[in-house]
């Protein structure tokens, strides 16, 4: 593609996935003292786990929704997206902090037919703290800021136009191709975490869930970003719950 959302998206990514990497190889250099698993007696306990997360998303754009439903040859967003989520956690005096690149899609387009799908990229850094003295266990409630960029498209059903019609009129050309729009939301986050150390404490399994609101409403843009007059306003009101599996990305003593 080159919409120019994408193009944003994908630079970044590059840059937050850059930033992550960055960020684990200096603090995985840095002298320190790891937790030793559940007997360990280290009062400098500093666990830290790269991540990686798969979910559900539960986001529906009234507006445009509505907007759209005026139009039968569109079909409406689906409410549910599946997402991915990459980035490190790190626990210091029961202080947790959390920072993730998500990326999350509907996962519904199909080219071929009427169909519209929903994806986001985004950039998540969370803060908690745990509230369970255990060395197995975290329970911690959390707090954060993030960014999320949006792109909905639709699709309609072109099987019956004419392939000649398509090379000899710019009109049908034109007329064939998917409408996106897009959008950029800054927002709060609020959710809870519950994680298992396994026995060293090297790795963990555990379940983020919570809500992200965005700051204010947005009106929907083209695919360029462009502005558009009388467009749909909306909010980001997600709900989210993922599994998260992390790894010590080195041990030192």
């Amino acid at each position: 593609m080159h919409d120019c959302i994408n193009n944003d998206i994908m630079k970044s990514l590059a840059i937050a996935f850059v930033f992550v990497c960055l960020s684990v190889s200096s603090f995985a250099q840095r002298p320190s003292h790891w937790h030793k698993g559940p007997q360990s007696t280290d009062k400098k306990r500093e666990p830290y786990w790269s991540t990686f997360g798969i979910g559900v998303n539960f986001q529906s754009f009234d507006n445009l929704d509505k907007r759209v439903s005026a139009f039968p040859k569109y079909k409406d967003l689906r409410d549910q997206a599946g997402s991915l989520q990459l980035g490190w956690i790190k626990e210091k005096q029961r202080v947790v902090s959390i920072f993730n690149v998500l990326a999350a899609s509907s996962m519904s387009g199909d080219k071929h037919r009427r169909s519209s799908t929903v994806r986001s990229i985004g950039l998540g850094a969370d803060i908690g703290y745990d509230v369970i003295k255990s060395e197995r266990i975290m329970l911690y409630p959390m707090v954060g800021l993030g960014y999320d960029w949006v792109q909905a498209r639709y699709f309609t059903d072109n099987s019956q136009v004419n392939f000649d019609d398509v090379l000899s009129n710019p009109t049908v050309s034109n007329s064939i191709e998917p409408v996106s729009f897009s959008n950029g939301f800054f927002n709060y986050r609020a959710g809870i975490g519950l994680q298992f150390l396994s026995p060293k404490g090297d790795g963990i399994i555990g379940v983020h869930g919570g809500y992200v609101g965005s700051f204010e409403s947005k009106n929907w843009r083209s695919k360029a970003g462009q502005d558009l007059a009388n467009a749909p306003e909306d909010r980001l009101k997600r709900f989210y719950v993922s599994v998260v599996f992390g790894m010590r990305p080195m041990r030192m003593h």
